[in-house]
């Protein structure tokens, strides 16, 4: 269990970090077929001055790399080294996925749809429901890093309840070019962390399967702004600039394929578009067919469908209805 003594000494999974140390510790859930143990290595970084607990998370779905590349940064450059309080870094929690490159735990199941588990559950549900219990109780804030799924592109965004206040101040702290306001899925870790009074933000940039320099350094420049804004942030560390004219987003939209066919993109995710405006266009493969994706709508490309090949009906560009852009 997870617990801090008088004395600050925190125990987490057994293990005893007194102030000003440092530990990886690895959480070990399940084995492979061959009975090989797969092991979650769990980061975490003490000051000597108490202070909140920070949890930092990617890869909860096994192919988003480019969370895992952005907390890997913030190991790397030292960044999770508070000056007082605690950080706690995962940079995969999925670690069967990111053996595999797939999105789901090998029982086929996507382990952020069944938190906050069960103790006798799938192989999934067993992980989250331990996860929950040995090591979310510690957090005061946490960090969550996602991608889009697929061949769909997130811009870089802050998700966040739009009824939730504190929430809403958290991700204008961290600043991402894009907040996007959306409801908690039932049984994902945010709604978990929601019924837990355990303040979160979920951050999306990129899709599965890449890292992407520019989406990374969004996530790293706002997790700085955030250790900046609690008095963690180490004083050698430059603050980042901030966003100029981010982007608040309450409704959006799809645009889907009408045809079967080869996309041709003409706009990127973040671009602004009209009303009418074309988006892309669909052809067949043998130069008699064209067709124009034209937006339905003014507003902000959050998302989009980078795959060559789409069938009808496929979602192709995920625009806002409703944005506003702070001055």
């Amino acid at each position: 269990m997870v617990q801090i003594d008088e004395h600050n000494v925190l125990t987490i999974l057994g293990e005893k970090i007194p102030p000003g140390a440092k530990r990886t510790i690895n959480f070990n859930m399940a084995k492979l077929y061959t009975t090989t143990s797969v092991e979650v290595p769990i980061i975490i970084h003490r000051a000597k001055k108490p202070g909140p607990c920070i949890l930092i998370t990617a890869g909860i779905h096994g192919d988003e790399v480019n969370g895992v590349e952005i907390v890997r940064q913030l190991i790397a450059k030292r960044i999770n080294r508070p000056t007082r309080g605690t950080i706690i870094c995962i940079p995969v929690l999925n670690v069967f996925g990111f053996i595999n490159m797939s999105r789901a735990f090998p029982d086929g199941r996507d382990l952020n749809r069944v938190f906050p588990g069960t103790r006798g559950g799938s192989l999934a549900s067993r992980f989250a429901y331990q996860f929950v219990k040995k090591i979310l109780p510690l957090a005061d804030f946490c960090i969550d890093f996602h991608t889009g799924g697929a061949s769909r592109f997130n811009v870089s965004q802050i998700r966040v309840e739009e009824s939730n206040e504190e929430l809403v101040k958290y991700a204008r702290i961290f600043n991402a070019p894009f907040t996007v306001f959306s409801k908690n899925i039932s049984k994902s870790y945010r709604a978990t962390c929601a019924k837990m009074d355990t303040p979160i933000l979920l951050f999306e940039g990129g899709k599965s399967q890449v890292s992407d320099k520019t989406v990374a350094r969004e996530g790293v420049f706002g997790v700085m702004r955030i250790l900046n804004h609690f008095g963690m942030l180490n004083a050698d560390f430059k603050m980042p600039e901030h966003n100029k004219n981010p982007v608040t987003i309450s409704r959006s939209t799809w645009v889907r394929a009408k045809y079967s066919g080869l996309l041709h993109l003409k706009a990127s995710y973040g671009d602004h578009v009209e009303k009418g405006g074309i988006l892309a266009t669909i052809t067949d493969p043998y130069g008699t067919f064209s067709h124009k994706v034209k937006s339905l709508n003014a507003g902000y490309i959050i998302n989009l469908n980078e795959a060559s090949l789409v069938y009808q009906g496929d979602a192709i560009f995920h625009i806002s209805t409703d944005a506003v852009r702070e001055d």
